[in-house]
């Protein structure tokens, strides 16, 4: 299924399996885009090319494939620019992970299409509310999700990124 807003030409939202090359490529930039600001933040400097590779083996992303997850990848004039995980955590539960869009694409509306259509595929599921973990310094995504009707709830993971937690009842 592909999502798509006549308000947002050139923009598409479409699954696709979570190996291929486009989705590797993307959430590689996504693992290293908070990563480099991790590291910024708590050692002053960029994250190497060594620790962005141990770090995308400890992290990997294969909970995003089916049957119980997916990606959903955001695509900007046929360029892959951006996705969003969804994973199901039970049967009314699902988690948002991986939310990312490129730099250049961002404030252009893609990431709430992204929302959109990681709202829609946990509606097709069947699910009744979404959740996320997320880090405080990551303070965009905090205002997009809040913007989206997320609100900050009690922990439900626990990890060393983990700092604070929102989820959305879905009607």
């Amino acid at each position: 299924m592909t999502y798509t807003d006549t308000g947002l030409a050139g923009w598409a939202v479409a699954p696709l399996p979570v190996a291929a090359p486009e989705s590797a490529a993307l959430l590689r930039e996504y693992l290293f885009d908070v990563a480099d600001r991790w590291y910024e933040l708590h050692h002053g400097r960029r994250m190497t090319a060594e620790e962005g590779e141990r770090h995308l083996v400890e992290m990997p992303s294969d909970d995003l494939a089916p049957p119980d997850g997916v990606l959903l990848v955001a695509r900007h004039d046929g360029e892959p620019v951006g996705c969003a995980g969804l994973r199901r955590l039970d049967a009314r539960t699902a988690e948002l992970r991986r939310m990312f869009l490129r730099a250049a694409k961002r404030g252009h509306g893609g990431a709430s299409l992204l929302l959109t259509a990681v709202e829609a595929q946990a509606r097709d599921w069947g699910v009744r509310r979404l959740v996320l973990d997320t880090r405080l310094d990551l303070v965009e995504a905090r205002a997009l999700y809040e913007r989206h009707g997320f609100t900050e709830i009690p922990a439900y993971s626990h990890g060393p990124h983990s700092e604070i937690w929102y989820g959305k009842e879905l009607a």
